[in-house]
């Protein structure tokens, strides 16, 4: 629970979400739903048969860390990697209709554009299908993206996130030339980070792993809180960022800054149905709060909140001002 002016606090900052701009990079990516039901196992082996009613297409990965931002409010930019593909000219014409600048997305040739479908029935993920690559991008294709990056700096930006999923754009080459490019000019890198990518992020303002991930990356198994506190201090000292923001599933998070303070955020998810980009709505929020003024603490609670509203939905989705407004007005005490 939180005070009221702690909420009044909290939604001045959400009205000032219009004012930021954020870049976000990283691998873009489309997100299938095909929804049915099941009465029956296939003859041919023992598996469900699931009969189709409705399939829809969303914006996943980047993408989604872009919707969600654009949903806050906040005005965003995307730079990233498509193939010359349908799954390709559909992201865009997506990202178009909603009024999404698509001047960062390189389309790499002989590269497919990442989709991942997800067969569901009953509300429950019976199967999921990945049509991907992971190589990583070709050289000019870094320099045509640092290049865009650059001229978004240079035209003013508040932050910048990396959203990583392990697709091949977010290289340790790009995140060291991106970082020493945002440090000059004052600008805010967050992460969304992979595990198998930990030593590539040395230097950005904020890492948002998972528990998992944050064990992995600090090469300790969190087992409890002592474990915990050890795993994120370890994470600060060895990435040198500003802070590190543990999600920790029903237990909520933990923010661990590089001043030494130690923040340990309740869940505020009621009901949870689907953690499909949870990660994107935490990542999203948090930046958006911290581009708007708020201080890390703050941006951590807003992203909580953002996070504990998507749970409770099947299928990526996106929170609006006045959602994130109401769920924090029914924590006041």
């Amino acid at each position: 629970m939180i005070r009221q002016s702690e909420a009044k606090r909290l939604n001045g900052i959400i009205d000032r979400f219009p004012r930021t701009r954020i870049l976000v990079v990283g691998d873009v990516m489309l997100d299938h739903y095909v929804w049915g039901s099941v009465s029956r196992i296939s003859p041919e082996a023992p598996v469900p048969v699931v009969t189709v009613t409705r399939e829809n297409f969303l914006l996943g990965a980047a993408t989604n860390v872009v919707n969600n931002i654009h949903a806050l409010g906040g005005r965003v930019g995307l730079c990233g990697v498509i193939g010359r593909d349908d799954a390709g000219r559909q992201l865009v014409h997506m990202l178009r209709a909603q009024g999404i600048n698509t001047d960062g997305l390189i389309v790499e040739e002989g590269r497919p554009t990442t989709i991942k479908t997800r067969v569901i029935a009953h509300s429950q993920q019976v199967v999921r299908f990945d049509r991907e690559t992971k190589n990583g991008i070709e050289t000019d294709t870094h320099r045509r993206i640092f290049d865009f990056v650059r001229q978004q700096v240079k035209e003013g930006l508040d932050a910048l996130v990396l959203s990583d999923y392990s697709k091949g754009v977010i290289t340790k080459d790009l995140v060291r030339d991106i970082v020493k490019l945002a440090r000059k000019s004052g600008i805010i890198v967050s992460v969304d980070p992979k595990v198998n990518h930990f030593g590539m992020y040395s230097g950005v303002t904020i890492l948002t792993p998972n528990t998992k991930e944050a064990s992995i990356g600090a090469k300790i198994e969190i087992e409890d809180e002592a474990s915990l506190i050890k795993a994120g201090a370890t994470l600060l000292r060895q990435l040198k960022c500003e802070a590190v923001l543990v999600t920790r599933g029903e237990q909520g998070m933990s923010l661990f800054e590089r001043s030494g303070r130690i923040t340990h955020i309740p869940t505020m998810a009621q009901e949870v149905y689907d953690v499909t980009g949870a990660g994107d709505t935490v990542i999203s929020t948090l930046t958006l709060a911290m581009a708007a003024g708020s201080g890390m603490v703050d941006a951590a609670r807003m992203s909580n909140y953002a996070a504990g509203i998507v749970v409770g939905i099947v299928g990526t989705a996106t929170v609006k001002p006045d959602e994130l407004k109401q769920k924090i007005r029914k924590d006041v005490n």
